[in-house]
């Protein structure tokens, strides 16, 4: 089971390259090393199972969310690569796609984005990311947030299945959104349902939430 993960929240502007690398070293290439390390025993054995705690943000990139649903991307675009060759040795890949979970983690990282210097982005972004983002994140994790527990639920299922699902959602209210981008395959519809979500619906969505 890879379970290893940081976080990384804000405009772009504001985050340094080696933060960026530092958390793809660890979201990314920390899942390829355990790859690397396991698979060979487990082709020449013709059995195993790998289990990755990806995220519902490897399916759908979230706004001032940049770097961390791209290395939630990579972990999905690896899996989706491997899982073919993988079968040929019944060897299972299973991808668990939590959305919000509600730990120190989280917490850590928002107050860390409400003590963040945002001088390195222009006042508009700054203040749609304090205002807007980080208002609408506490809403979604009182209402949608699951615990760590729940999620040890879900990955023990997916372990102990007799036929392990290569994608395993843990919450169902984030289906639209995945459902949204198999609909339109240029990526105008769901573009067009965050943008308004964000920008001009937000009241809509914290009442909607709440």
């Amino acid at each position: 089971v890879s379970n290893a993960g940081v976080g990384m929240v804000g405009p772009l502007e504001c985050q340094s390259l080696a933060a960026m690398q530092s958390l793809m070293d660890t979201n990314f290439f920390g899942l390829v090393r355990l790859v690397k390390e396991v698979l060979p025993d487990m082709k020449r054995r013709r059995g195993g199972h790998i289990v990755v705690i990806s995220s519902i943000m490897g399916l759908q990139g979230i706004v001032f969310n940049d770097i961390y649903s791209a290395s939630k991307f990579a972990v999905e675009g690896f899996c989706e690569s491997l899982v073919v060759q993988a079968l040929r040795f019944n060897v299972a890949i299973s991808l668990v796609e939590p959305g919000p979970v509600v730990t120190e983690f989280e917490t850590k990282l928002y107050e860390e984005a409400e003590r963040t210097d945002y001088s390195r982005t222009d006042p508009e972004t700054a203040k749609i990311f304090t205002d807007l983002y980080l208002r609408n994140s506490r809403d979604v994790f009182a209402s949608l947030g699951q615990t760590p527990e729940d999620i040890a639920e879900h990955t023990l299922r997916v372990i102990e299945a007799a036929r392990p699902p290569f994608r395993h959602q843990t919450n169902v209210a984030y289906t639209p959104m995945a459902a949204l981008k198999h609909a339109d395959p240029s990526g105008a519809l769901v573009t067009d349902a965050f943008y308004k979500l964000v920008f001009k619906y937000d009241a809509v969505l914290r009442f909607g939430l709440r």
